[in-house]
Formats: C-alpha cells, sequence, structure tokens
C-alpha cells in the first residue's frame, strides 16, 4: 500500500524508499482533499459519508466503519459503513464489544496486524487480515470509532496509521459541530413551534369581535412585538347589560409574561361580575396578585365599567397611563383621565380610586398601551400623547389606523414593545346596525 511524504496533520510520516514519488503525493492530495471536505459542512450524514468511502478508497479497504458514541445509552450506532456484509447503518454495539469497545476504554489506537492473532477482533469480513481502530475524541470527549481493514496481514505501516490519526482528528471536530448544530437546530425549532402554538393560544384569549353594545362602538387590537407579549385587552359582559373594558401590560416580554398575562386575564374574569365596581375588583385582584405572582413581576392595568343606559364610564387605574377622553364640549377639547390612588398590580397593597366620565354622543375614549406611545425613532424622539391626540381628532379613527400611524412614525424600525390600544365612541345613527369587529395580530 503506498503511502503520503507527509501529511497536514501535524504528524511526520515515514516512507519507504520503494514507495513511487508521484503515488505519495496523489495519497497525499486526495488524503488532504477529503480533510478539506469533511470540515466543509455541517451535514452530520454528509460527513460520514464521506469519510468512509474516500477513506475506502484512498486504502483499498476491505471494510470502512465509523461508530458514533452515544453515551446515554451506552452504545455505539454504526453511521456509515462500506464494504461490510454483516452489519448496515444503524447496527448498535455495546461499549464493551470487540476492537471498537477495547479503543472506546483505552482512548488510544488499537492495531491488529493479524486479526486471527489478536484478542479483540470480532470476525466480520473473511477476507479481512489487519485491522485498525481509532477513537474519535474531542477535548477528552469521545465522539465514536474509526475502523479500517485490509486484505493483507500488517497491510498499515506506522506512518499510514499516523497519518490515518491525524484524519480522525479531523473527522472528529467535524462531526462534534456537525452534532451540536443538529441539536441547535432542534432546539430552535422546537422553540419556534412552541412560540406559535403559545401565539395561536394568546390570540384566542383576545376577543374574537367587538362586542353589541347600545349607542356605542368599542374595538381594540394588539400587536404583540415577539411571537406572544405580556399586552392584552378584554371585553367583559356585566350584569344590567353593562360591559368591563379592560386594558392591561405584564412586565417584560416574551413567553414569561404572556403565562402571566393569561393567568391574570382568568382573575379578572372571576372578580368582574361580582365586584362592585372597578375599585373593587383592582383590589381584589392585587391581593390575589400579590399572593402568586413572582418577586419583581407587576400589571398595569386600566379597568373601566360601560354603563350604555345612562352613558357613563366609570374606571380605576392601577398604574397605567390615563386614558384619553377627547369631547368638544371640553374646554381643551380633551383631557387625560386621571385616577386619585393606584400602583401597579402585584407591587403592595394599594387603594384604587375610581373617576366617573359623562360619555356624550361627541365623546371617545382611548385606552393604550406604552408600545403605541413610546414608540421611538432611531434618534429616540418618542411617537407621544400629541400625536396619539392628533389621531383620536378624526371621529371615525379605528384601532387598525392608529397602529398603522404609529408604524408609518416609527420608518422602518418597526414596534420595539407590544402595541394595544381599546377605541370607545358613540355609534353613529346611520352606522346603528353595523358590527364593529376587533382584529387582533
Amino acid at each position: 500500500m503506498a503511502t503520503a511524504p507527509r501529511a497536514e496533520f501535524g504528524l511526520s510520516t515515514q516512507f519507504s524508499a520503494e514507495t513511487p514519488v508521484t503515488l505519495r503525493i496523489s495519497e497525499l492530495v486526495r488524503l488532504q482533499k477529503s480533510a478539506q471536505r469533511i470540515t466543509s459542512t455541517l451535514n452530520l450524514d454528509e460527513i460520514v459519508e464521506r469519510v468512509v468511502h474516500e477513506v475506502s478508497n484512498s486504502l483499498d479497504a476491505v471494510e470502512i466503519n465509523l461508530y458514533l458514541h452515544e453515551p446515554e445509552q451506552n452504545e455505539f450506532v454504526l453511521a456509515g459503513v462500506c464494504g461490510c456484509t454483516m452489519y448496515c447503518r444503524g447496527h448498535r454495539l455495546k461499549d464493551s464489544a470487540g476492537m471498537v469497545g477495547h479503543v472506546a476504554r483505552t482512548r488510544k489506537l488499537h492495531y491488529a496486524p493479524d486479526v486471527r492473532l489478536d484478542p479483540y477482533y470480532v470476525a466480520c469480513e473473511p477476507a479481512t487480515r489487519s485491522e485498525v481502530a481509532i477513537p474519535l475524541e474531542v477535548d477528552n470527549e469521545l465522539v465514536g470509532v474509526f475502523s479500517a481493514s485490509h486484505r493483507e496481514v500488517n497491510a498499515f505501516c506506522p506512518a499510514q496509521l499516523r497519518l490515518l490519526q491525524g484524519l480522525c482528528s479531523h473527522v472528529a471536530v467535524a462531526v462534534q459541530n456537525a452534532r451540536r448544530f443538529h441539536d441547535e437546530h432542534k432546539r430552535r425549532e422546537q422553540m419556534t413551534r412552541e412560540a406559535e402554538e403559545a401565539r395561536v393560544i394568546q390570540q384566542a384569549l383576545l376577543p374574537r369581535n367587538s362586542p353589541l353594545i347600545p349607542g356605542f362602538c368599542v374595538s381594540g387590537l394588539s400587536v404583540p412585538v415577539g411571537a406572544v407579549g405580556g399586552d392584552w385587552y378584554d371585553f367583559i359582559p356585566l350584569p344590567g347589560g353593562r360591559w368591563g373594558l379592560v386594558l392591561a401590560d405584564v412586565s417584560g416580554k416574551g413567553m414569561a409574561a404572556a403565562l402571566l398575562m393569561s393567568a391574570t386575564r382568568g382573575m379578572l374574569r372571576s372578580l368582574a361580575s361580582t365586584a362592585s365596581g372597578p375599585g373593587e375588583v383592582l383590589t381584589r385582584l392585587n391581593k390575589l396578585l400579590l399572593e402568586d405572582f413572582p418577586d419583581g413581576r407587576f400589571v398595569t392595568m386600566v379597568y373601566a365599567e360601560l354603563d350604555p343606559q345612562k352613558r357613563t364610564l366609570r374606571l380605576a387605574n392601577a398604574g397605567h397611563l390615563p386614558p384619553l377622553f377627547v369631547d368638544s364640549a371640553e374646554p381643551a377639547g380633551h383631557r387625560w383621565i386621571q385616577t386619585e390612588h393606584g400602583l401597579p398590580l402585584g407591587v403592595s397593597a394599594s387603594k384604587f380610586s375610581e373617576t366617573v366620565v359623562e360619555l356624550s354622543p361627541n365623546s371617545r375614549v382611548a385606552f393604550y398601551s406604552d408600545g403605541i406611545t413610546e414608540a421611538e425613532l432611531e434618534s429616540g424622539e418618542e411617537y407621544g400623547a400629541e400625536r396619539l391626540l392628533a389621531q383620536l381628532q378624526a371621529s371615525d379613527v379605528t384601532p387598525e389606523d392608529l397602529i398603522s400611524d404609529v408604524r408609518k412614525f416609527a420608518n422602518g424600525a418597526g414596534l420595539r414593545d407590544d402595541a394595544t390600544v381599546i377605541l370607545l365612541g358613540a355609534r353613529p345613527e346611520r352606522n346603528s346596525n353595523r358590527t364593529s369587529v376587533a382584529t387582533a395580530i
């Protein structure tokens, strides 16, 4: 068997004088190219196939096997094979079996110049007379075992064994990188699937349609900055034809905020119909959250009860941005609805005072999250309250119109926080039969 003049694996290779120079160079080039191709991909199956077939061609081997270690099962799985008629890919060995098991235990190359005399050799191909097994190891971690057999006795000279060891060091790194890439890819795919499932569930918790309320139009929209978010809004039917309107923002983002949002929503809905008003609802909800919420988490919330017969909106605020009330009867044409007391929910015991607003046919109210007013340009300029007010000046403005204007302002920067809005206004007489639909994106 011809050998190469020098391997580019940090190994010194010796050749006999009889080895033709052209054959030495040819073999060297082939093995160098094999190493380059092996390390040029992160596809594990492709790496294994390249190793077993290219090395088999170079060595004129009877059989090439590449076993990968699975420590959880204490087994080796045959990932790549060429020339074997007894076993196929997927065959499993216990980590104590044959030359593979011996090499796995010792972490050292084992060479059987004559397999008939070797205590560890397990017979496979009848033509085999010599075999070498080499551990694939990266940072003291066993990746697998490579083996090559030949039809000649003592077919592998020391130079070839060193060359194969060098090649196996490249193979081990390539296999390890491919495995890590594959594991990371699977993890990301699973996270993506879970995030999509969570998004679907969270969207199902938002109102599918706006309620039909005599004399009023109400609609909402929530746009999470990620797959799921901590903002939410809701329309809750109450006794006597009244409706509860809620808009809340759970601290944080992502899956944790979404879970806390879901829990808070369930608690609020169970309290809304049994409490005497928004202040009592928030007081009782705050007590529950103080008992259940993890430290450092809180919820800001505006909760209001709309009485369409009395045309009043009675609300309490737990540390949230004040709703915007627009009415031509106001001295300035608008005002921000303030309440005297109300800390964010889940922080500490707090009073929640109420404010009552009379709603005329020209009144409009906006509940909104900071993802709208604090949307900003790269320069730091925010969308702000004035732009929100300008949008509310139009009597036919919709939640979609408002979010679209926020995105237009951001000028491609995109929303950086969940954006949620509820708009409440009088229903024009000419559209009294029209249903306003809330769209959740």
